[in-house]
């Protein structure tokens, strides 16, 4: 087991080991209350890499790092941003027609609608 001692290559090691091996590796995670202590594993059965931290600075990363292998492990990529150009695809012989707004439905009474219920009051002894 080889500890790293910096993040960014513990980063590295840990996607790169992942590419390798999808199907045989694990990640662990392990954090220590007591002692402030977060211990990160990964390992393929024949390499195993871990890095320690006492520090909460290592969170923001940790979570990136976790949201990555994440993604790689549903084999997705992020989605990219939304573009502000319109769509290309009319031809100058179509028109786009506004949308309507769905009909409102009625308003409704009574705890559904997020009204308060009343409580029962007290029996006198």
């Amino acid at each position: 087991m080889v500890y790293i001692a910096s993040w960014q290559e513990y980063q590295e090691a840990a996607e790169n080991l992942y590419v390798k091996s999808p199907g045989k590796t694990r990640y662990c995670v392990k954090w220590k209350s007591s002692e402030g202590k977060l211990v990160l594993k990964i390992t393929d059965d024949t390499t195993c890499i871990k890095f320690k931290t006492y520090s909460s600075i290592f969170l923001n990363r940790f979570e990136s790092l976790n949201l990555s292998l994440m993604q790689k492990m549903q084999n997705r990529r992020p989605d990219p941003p939304p573009s502000a150009a319109p769509p290309q695809s009319l031809t100058t012989g179509e028109s786009i027609q506004p949308r309507t707004a769905s009909p409102v439905p009625a308003a409704q009474t009574g705890p559904a609608a997020g009204g308060v219920k009343k409580k029962k009051a007290k029996k006198k002894k």
